[in-house]
């Protein structure tokens, strides 16, 4: 089953889809993305890797090497959540998504500590990957207002989240991959907090029938929260020229990486209707129709087009 929703997705998937490890080029490209936005840090893998051996009194190799020869996922899952809380211990929403802030600062946020959990478990050699989450563990929905490493093994999906007191969080609404393309999804839980099954309206998927978010779509989230957090841009209290033009080149950056990612064309429409330019409403009626052929439309969507 895995490898035929594989091969379905593929085509639009795009390489290096599912797995982007810790030394792999796809991850770098994103360290490469954060760098390009923040001047004068240390090159993130060297200080991930003193950081480590300074904290921890190993080489971030040897612990790597350990995790794959023990070949026990939980137990690499519960290593890799304490490493991030470790090394990165500053929670920051206006500036965790940077790689280059975690070098500099010890800076995370949900989308970067994901992507690195689920790095460092792919270099373990455990298959892992990210999800968005649109509804977190006390049952609050958001618009996709947060992201989370899945370790994925036969029959059991289990959410790291470092965000959490623990390291296998509830969180009650994901989006992820299924052969249809991407969906909203209700994880369901077994006693050992491991994903048994997935409700999609009517419809029960288990977990080899669904797939972790794209490497297109991860990268293109990153942008989206350069814009999002864009210093007097869209969202900023006192907006300026300058941060609204930043906010609207990141959302035009973050589609033209993935022009599926629903949160991107939702907030490039929402920016350019509240400028007045006209172009604006038909990318929230775009953005409407995906968040609807994807199963859910949040809040902010529904009340941007009037509807209820």
């Amino acid at each position: 089953m895995v490898v035929r929703l594989l091969l379905v997705l593929a085509p639009w998937l795009g390489l290096a889809a599912l797995a982007f490890p810790l030394k792999g080029e796809a991850f770098r490209t994103l360290v490469a993305d954060s760098y390009k936005e923040v001047r004068g840090a240390p090159p993130f893998l060297p200080w991930l890797e003193g950081a480590y051996a300074q904290a921890f009194g190993e080489s971030l190799d040897r612990a790597l090497k350990r995790q794959r020869a023990q070949g026990d996922p939980l137990e690499a899952a519960r290593w890799a959540f304490a490493l991030v809380k470790r090394l990165l211990p500053h929670f920051s929403l206006e500036e965790g998504y940077e790689f280059a802030y975690a070098a500099l600062e010890g800076k995370r946020q949900c989308l970067l500590q994901g992507v690195l959990v689920q790095g460092l478990l792919q270099e373990a050699g455990f298959p892992a990957g990210v999800y968005m989450v649109w509804k977190n563990p006390e049952g609050r929905e958001s618009n996709l207002g947060h992201a989370v490493a899945v370790l994925r093994l036969k029959g059991r999906d289990y959410l790291v989240d470092p965000s959490e007191p623990e390291p296998f969080a509830r969180h009650q609404g994901l989006f992820l991959v299924t052969e249809g393309g991407y969906r909203f999804a209700e994880p369901l839980f077994g006693p050992d907090g491991g994903i048994r099954a997935y409700r999609m309206g009517g419809r029960l998927l288990a977990p080899d029938q669904v797939a972790p978010l794209p490497y297109a779509f991860v990268r293109s989230q990153f942008y989206y929260y350069r814009g999002e957090q864009a210093k007097g841009g869209l969202w900023a209290r006192r907006k300026t020229p300058e941060g609204l033009a930043r906010s609207e080149a990141m959302f035009r950056q973050a589609l033209a990486l993935d022009p599926r990612n629903p949160l991107a064309r939702y907030a490039l429409g929402l920016l350019l209707v509240r400028e007045g330019r006209p172009e604006g409403k038909g990318y929230l009626r775009e953005a409407y129709a995906l968040y609807r052929a994807y199963g859910h439309v949040p809040r902010g969507p529904r009340e941007a087009l009037g509807l209820r």
